[in-house]
């Protein structure tokens, strides 16, 4: 059956779908394959001819397969755990910035929910980049680059924030340049930190508006 003139993918792929459908897999646990066949196209092209020259025996394909599911399973899972960790961060620093008592820090509070969820949406992003994206937020506050960088301090101490270290660019003797650094959120935070040693944490804080790792 081919009805379309660029190889009939799609209408292979619906037959499947509908195949493993009729035998009983129900939508919710559908496993698309076709991005596993987009990624792999070149082995599962072979894989076709491997099947037509062993007198359609679908060893070969059904091998294939199988790897391909487990492999789509594995990215579905992860897919599903960054959510669930998101929802979960998202979740804990609402309820622990959104308790703080003093009005200074509630203040400070509100600033860093705002950076927290712009690094979610990035998942990890070069600190120059972050300082360009952010200032702008501070633009009526008083010493603006200080106050955010006492704010970025304060989330990595708390560990909220994780910093990589990375490898400069290019280097020479005439033209040295500084290490490069990344922030992500650390989303395993939720289950690492307990509403007591938040406020503990946040109590004891340095005043420091120093970023460690930059100096």
């Amino acid at each position: 059956m081919h009805p379309f003139m660029d190889g009939n993918g799609r209408t292979a792929r619906a037959v499947e779908a509908l195949m493993l459908q009729r035998s009983g897999l129900r939508d919710t646990a559908f496993i698309a394959m076709s991005n596993y066949y987009y990624d792999e196209k070149t082995t599962y092209l072979a894989t076709l001819a491997a099947v037509r020259a062993a007198g359609h025996d679908l060893t070969a394909f059904l091998t294939f397969g199988l790897t391909g599911i487990a492999l789509q399973c594995k990215r579905l899972y992860s897919e599903i755990r960054r959510n669930m960790q998101e929802a979960l961060f998202k979740n804990t620093m609402h309820e622990m910035f959104g308790h703080l008592k003093s009005a200074r820090k509630r203040v400070m509070g509100k600033r860093q929910l705002e950076i927290l969820s712009f690094l979610l949406k990035r998942d990890e992003i070069d600190w120059r980049e972050l300082t360009t994206a952010m200032l702008p937020m501070y633009a009526q506050v008083q010493s603006s680059t200080k106050t955010f960088m006492r704010d970025i301090g304060a989330l990595q101490q708390l560990r909220a924030i994780l910093v990589t270290r990375k490898p400069p660019a290019t280097v020479t003797t005439e033209n040295p340049e500084r290490p490069r650094f990344s922030v992500r959120p650390n989303l395993d935070w939720p289950t690492e930190i307990t509403e007591t040693e938040f406020y503990r944490r946040m109590k004891s804080m340095r005043k420091s508006t120093s970023f460690p790792f930059l100096t």
